[in-house]
């Protein structure tokens, strides 16, 4: 999608955090068009991590402002941007281990609905909430571990169930931190699958310890060094920029 005419599903605007005298995200501006797959990378440091938690409500602006779709949420909790369609998953997984997979997926929807204060109530599906888990299942590679208890999962199938968990809610705009963080090479190829094969009108906004699978990811990407953005561009663009190759010079981490 070109920038002319493109429909911003996020727009950053000198977006800045502050730790006493430290900024760890500083003036920070960037633009993901509806409906792509936006990467960002950087090395130990780059303020990632951070960015994503001003993101999603979980940390305050010290200055700038952030606004999804159109509307400012700059001031928005993280209750109300994720009700309005911010999805996001976490580097360590965030799941009910002693539960099934089924019950965990149960309880992720019905957090997005009316039923959400009673979910210790009636352990049955209603018909909705079985075809949604369904699909779900089967969208994230999960069928087959339906009645399975969650601490018996692989670390692999976690991920894929904390991806299905972040999906529920629907959402228009999703944070992946570090999808494949953990996984074994043979585990990486099926999440790099499973998140190619996302609803197209959903925006993808991922940062990813492999940078190499992050520009196999993505449609754009945005390097940051220290905080800052470094430079932006499509993967290739990336790839070939001598700027960022020399802050990965010598890095064997790219988190």
């Amino acid at each position: 999608m070109s920038a002319a005419g493109a429909t911003w599903a996020l727009e950053l605007e000198g977006v800045t955090r502050r730790f006493g005298g430290l900024r760890a995200v500083n003036d920070v501006s960037i633009k993901v068009a509806a409906g792509v797959n936006h990467a960002i990378i950087g090395p130990n440091g780059a303020g990632k991590t951070t960015l994503f938690a001003l993101i999603s409500g979980e940390l305050a602006l010290s200055g700038g402002r952030i606004r999804m779709f159109g509307h400012d949420i700059s001031r928005w909790s993280a209750t109300r941007r994720a009700g309005s369609g911010l999805g996001r998953t976490y580097q360590i997984t965030n799941v009910f281990p002693g539960l099934t997979v089924a019950d965990n997926v149960l309880i992720a929807l019905r957090g997005t609905r009316k039923v959400k204060y009673a979910i210790f109530g009636s352990g049955a599906a209603s018909s909705e909430e079985s075809a949604e888990l369904a699909r779900l299942l089967s969208s994230c590679g999960l069928a087959e571990y339906r009645d399975v208890r969650v601490g018996a999962l692989s670390y692999g199938v976690q991920r894929q169930l904390e991806l299905a968990l972040a999906l529920a809610n629907r959402p228009r705009l999703l944070l992946l931190d570090e999808p494949a963080a953990g996984l074994s090479p043979a585990e990486r190829g099926p999440m790099a699958e499973m998140i190619r094969g996302l609803p197209q009108e959903l925006t993808v906004l991922l940062i990813e310890h492999d940078m190499e699978l992050a520009l196999g990811l993505a449609d754009r990407v945005t390097c940051m060094h220290y905080g800052e953005v470094l430079t932006e561009g499509s993967s290739e663009e990336i790839r070939r920029d001598p700027r960022v190759q020399e802050v990965y010079l010598g890095t064997t981490s790219h988190a």
